[in-house]
């Protein structure tokens, strides 16, 4: 049997390895956001590694030992809840940089929060709203990489990971033409690896304000 992402779902503690063991990518990302930050860490930096470390943990529990329970509410909430916080957070503080105001927690963990609850009652016009948020979120990105020179190329290797990672992940779902369940070289799995590199790109731009915009 298939995965939804086409990795075959084996009989083991983990369902899908391959996507389970790439899943610590973010981990991985967590880790090199702290070491490439400047000392002493600010709050805006741990609680974005501790989001991107989220989204590896969260994905492990659904590609691994959540996985042969799908429709699971714990699963879709381990797994989705840092991801959409993260998307938030890179969205609000893009934000916040353009109009020269101060990050407030509330502007990012409330949508988070109500996202989480449409994806947890209303799964199917869920996966709408994270796509929304996802869109918004690179479109602030990318105004404030416009507004802020200093952002442009890591904002753009980002993204160029992102759309890379997303092709691969898309043509290698069930069904679609590089599907291999057998394979030990999966898409999504690529996808981790490329999503997660992307934000480790990303985490410099927090906080950046063009230079127009004074605190």
């Amino acid at each position: 049997m298939e995965g939804p992402g086409c990795e075959a779902v084996g009989e083991g503690w983990l369902a899908e390895p391959v996507a389970a063991v790439t899943s610590l990518a973010f981990v991985v990302a967590a880790v090199a956001v702290l070491v490439g930050a400047p000392r002493p860490w600010g709050r805006r930096t741990l609680v974005y590694a501790a989001l991107v470390a989220g989204i590896g943990v969260g994905s492990f529990v659904q590609h691994g030992p959540g996985g042969r329970s799908p429709a699971s509410t714990w699963v879709d909430v381990a797994h989705d809840l840092p991801l959409l916080a993260a998307l938030a957070l890179l969205g609000a503080d893009a934000l916040a940089s353009l109009r020269g105001a101060s990050l407030r927690d509330r502007t990012w963990v409330l949508p988070s929060l109500v996202v989480l609850v449409v994806v947890v009652v209303a799964p199917r016009a869920g996966d709408l709203v994270q796509v929304a948020l996802a869109v918004v979120a690179v479109v602030l990105v990318l105004l404030r990489a416009r507004a802020v020179p200093t952002t442009r190329a890591r904002t753009l290797v980002a993204l160029g990971l992102l759309a890379v990672g997303g092709t691969l992940g898309t043509l290698s779902r069930a069904g679609w033409p590089l599907c291999d369940p057998s394979s030990p070289w999966q898409g999504h799995a690529a996808w981790h690896v490329l999503a997660a590199a992307a934000l480790v790109a990303l985490e410099p731009t927090l906080g950046a304000r063009p230079p127009d915009v004074r605190s």
